[in-house]
């Protein structure tokens, strides 16, 4: 069973993780991992913190002659900007800091707190914090490189922010070609658009939400399963995603659109040649039927929310004096749907190496590729 723990607070010495279930043989350098943790940096919008930090992986276990051992893979990224904070997170410090008592519309901080039982709510923020995402992207990174052996690719881009909305992207190559926009969007007039948008929130100390949309090529089909309601692919798939801060809304294929259709006008039609197998001309199912991969690209959108930290800040409520206050303000992105859209690529890798290794599973690279070509060539006679 492929999985993950991860520590590490926003202003700690830094984020780690522990991946346990990787089989052996798989190529993987930090190099790798480091391309994805500079893509979540970048996007228009991003805030002061961006500035500090310059994530790189130092791979600690778990790898030899840059190849996986099987043995779990230890990954550590170190918060530069700890050396501003330093005491706040460490164990045996006795320095004082002042609480922080008011908690911020659209947070963890006050539900955290009460929870949790702490008065201070900066033992809350400093968990919840979308600095831990760092970390995710390189757990995610590590599955990515698994999926990559096997012909898997996955690739995000921007469909929207605020009110401003791309043109859909007319190829694979544009999608994968957003990477080269500040906005990582693949409509170059619509990405100076949304770089308008910000400019003008930023100057009325607000924030900005939007879209974006996460596809994988190459999944074969078979991932998941439609016997248990646990064991759907879209459903776990969807619970990824909504578990990335900030989003509130997941859709598979043409979504909630699909709700004022007609179903001829939904639903993908077979086709059969002796080349291709079974087909689709369409893939208006995003790639998931009954909870199991079809083996057409798989294709997720996910809607995120303002940053609920406002330069205005909202009205809130003291935690110790119970007084009506602004809420506090920490530093903050204007936007981060670019950022947003990268870390869905990790959790998207993450669910389908889950499901593929159930599916294929085996200790070694060369054990998972004889189980995976056994089944391609007996799908290919059914």
């Amino acid at each position: 069973m492929l999985r993950y723990l991860d520590a590490g607070e926003s202003h700690g010495q830094g984020l780690l993780a522990v991946v346990e279930g990787m089989p052996a043989g798989v190529p993987l350098q930090a190099e790798n991992i480091d391309v994805d943790l500079r893509r979540r940096q970048g996007g228009y919008g991003r805030g002061g913190r961006m500035r500090i930090e310059r994530d790189q992986v130092r791979i600690v276990s778990g790898i030899r002659d840059g190849l996986t051992l099987g043995s779990p893979i230890g990954l550590w990224i170190e918060n530069r900007d700890w050396q501003h904070w330093q005491g706040l997170f460490d164990a045996s410090s006795e320095k004082t800091w002042e609480p922080f008592t008011r908690p911020r519309p659209g947070h963890a901080d006050l539900p955290g707190g009460m929870k949790y039982g702490q008065r201070d709510l900066r033992n809350i923020l400093e968990r919840a914090s979308a600095r831990g995402t760092a970390i995710r992207v390189a757990v995610g990174a590590v599955a990515k490189a698994l999926l990559a052996e096997f012909g898997i690719q996955i690739a995000s881009h921007v469909l929207s922010i605020g009110g401003v909305e791309a043109s859909p992207p007319s190829s694979k190559e544009d999608i994968i070609a957003a990477d080269g926009s500040p906005m990582r969007c693949a409509d170059p007039k619509a990405s100076q658009e949304m770089m308008k948008a910000i400019d003008e929130a930023k100057k009325a100390g607000e924030s900005l939400g939007g879209t974006f949309e996460v596809i994988a090529w190459g999944v074969p089909v078979g991932l998941g399963s439609h016997v248990h309601w646990d064991r759907r692919l879209d459903g776990q798939l969807a619970a990824a995603m909504m578990s990335i801060q900030g989003i509130k809304g997941v859709e598979v294929g043409r979504g909630f659109e699909a709700a004022f259709l007609r179903g001829s006008e939904v639903h993908d039609e077979i086709y059969y040649d002796q080349e291709r197998g079974f087909y689709r001309r369409t893939n208006n199912a995003g790639g998931l039927e009954g909870g199991i991969s079809n083996g057409e690209p798989i294709v997720l959108r996910a809607a995120m929310k303002p940053i609920p930290t406002l330069y205005r800040p909202l009205k809130s409520v003291d935690m110790l004096s119970k007084e009506q206050v602004e809420a506090s303000i920490e530093r903050s992105d204007i936007c981060a749907v670019p950022a947003a859209a990268i870390i869905g690529e990790a959790a998207m890798a993450w669910v389908l190496a889950q499901a593929f290794l159930e599916k294929f599973g085996g200790d070694s690279l060369a054990e998972i590729r004889r189980n995976y070509r056994g089944y391609l060539k007996e799908v290919a006679e059914r």
